[in-house]
């Protein structure tokens, strides 16, 4: 692996974040093909055309945020993070509801490429994420890793472990995940 950019999702993306989830993120599992990253924004029982379409409108609206990490500028990996406030999908997680006054920063999936896997790929994503939500003056990072995924796929949240090691914290245990948090520092 070469030196690893990351780079925050935005319009001009758009295309490198489709080619990802087109032919790299889920090369090795047909099934979740779909995606799209798309079940914090919107229902992806649609199909592969629809879901695609809609992602790529959402781009385009500015409504998807997060972060993809490229390799001798190939799309690696993929980090959906964003204000918790931008995520309808993540209410019914939070009930029975978030404090309306915490400032907190969402790390809602990772996707990386079965190349790149276990090189720490989604640990500068996520520390990537957590600078950005710090810049943006939020108050916490905060994230759901799954407690007993039934496969890797299903531990697409990021696993515990690798929260811990950034500094996470359990704040809530919750039926068949956790709510983990970080406290940001103060930019300046």
């Amino acid at each position: 692996m070469g030196e690893l950019a990351v780079k925050e999702l935005e319009p001009s993306l758009r295309d490198d974040f489709l080619r990802f989830f087109d032919n790299v993120a889920f090369a090795d599992n047909s099934d979740w093909s779909d995606c799209y990253c798309s079940a914090y924004h919107f229902t992806n029982n649609k199909g592969k055309a629809e879901s695609r379409r809609e992602a790529s409108s959402l781009i385009e609206e500015d409504r998807i945020h997060g972060f993809l990490a490229y390799d001798n500028g190939m799309p690696v990996g993929w980090c959906n993070a964003a204000p918790r406030s931008g995520y309808p999908g993540v209410q019914w997680l939070m009930s029975p509801g978030p404090d309306k006054h915490e400032r907190v920063g969402s790390i809602v999936c990772f996707v990386i490429a079965s190349t790149h896997r276990n090189r720490g790929v989604a640990s500068q994503l996520l520390n990537t994420a957590c600078k950005k939500f710090s810049q943006k003056g939020l108050d916490y990072a905060e994230a759901y890793p799954v407690k007993k995924p039934q496969s890797a796929a299903y531990n697409f949240p990021g696993p515990l472990s690798m929260y811990h090691k950034a500094g996470f914290v359990i704040h809530h245990d919750a039926d068949w995940y956790l709510v983990v948090r970080k406290r940001l520092e103060t930019p300046g």
